[in-house]
């Protein structure tokens, strides 16, 4: 197995990125990402169940269990 190294542009990305995690709601959190089709699941749960998801123009899509937030769907996340 060999080890993958991000782009600096990459690391610098995550590093801002960081302020904007703090602030959603939970403390913990679960990532996934999927390779082959190139989108990052982050979930606020282990095994968070959504009533709903609203997609963004950004190609972002909220997921919801009523009111609150359980997870996003970042769509072509290696473009980001």
């Amino acid at each position: 197995m060999g080890t993958e190294h991000l782009e600096e542009r990459s690391i610098d990305y995550l590093l801002r990125a960081t302020t904007n995690f703090i602030k959603l709601p939970k403390t913990k959190m679960w990532l996934d990402y999927d390779k082959e089709a190139d989108v990052l699941y982050l979930h606020f749960e282990e095994k968070p169940k959504s009533t709903h998801s609203e997609i963004r123009d950004d190609g972002i899509i909220l997921d919801y269990r009523d009111d609150l937030l359980v997870g996003l769907t970042i769509l072509e996340a290696s473009q980001r």
